[in-house]
């Protein structure tokens, strides 16, 4: 029951960074997610070790586990719009296919780049 409770606050948390970030988008104007300038605001605070990454860990693991269901209402929602299964639509498929490969690639190349400088400064 207290690890629920826990995991409960930390979803707390991470929307408070969400709404945080979209309140800033709001009073600044700004044409940009709220919700990825408060991942931003998120990112930054852990970085600098401002929050502890224990504050949020079991509760971003939990929404990890449920991450496919999030677009489930996005993929139905496409079917309201046949016009995107013509060759406009197959268009739109295959960059989104090859923007999330090179996005694969490109993260583990940064990935890899990152272990091999951090294996090298253990070993010395």
């Amino acid at each position: 029951m207290k690890k629920y409770i826990r995991i409960v606050l930390q979803i707390f948390i991470l929307y408070l960074f969400s709404l945080l970030g979209s309140f800033i988008v709001q009073i600044l104007h700004i044409k940009f997610p709220g919700s990825i300038v408060g991942l931003l605001l998120l990112l930054g605070c852990l970085y600098f070790k401002i929050i502890p990454i224990q504050l949020i860990r079991e509760g971003a693991g939990f929404l990890l586990g449920f991450l496919a269901l999030f677009f489930v209402p996005s993929t139905v929602g496409v079917m309201n719009y046949p016009e995107l299964l013509s060759i406009s639509g197959v268009l739109l498929v295959l960059s989104v296919i090859v923007s999330t490969l090179a996005t694969i690639s490109i993260t583990g190349l940064v990935c890899q780049y990152l272990e091999s400088k951090q294996s090298g400064r253990d070993v010395q």
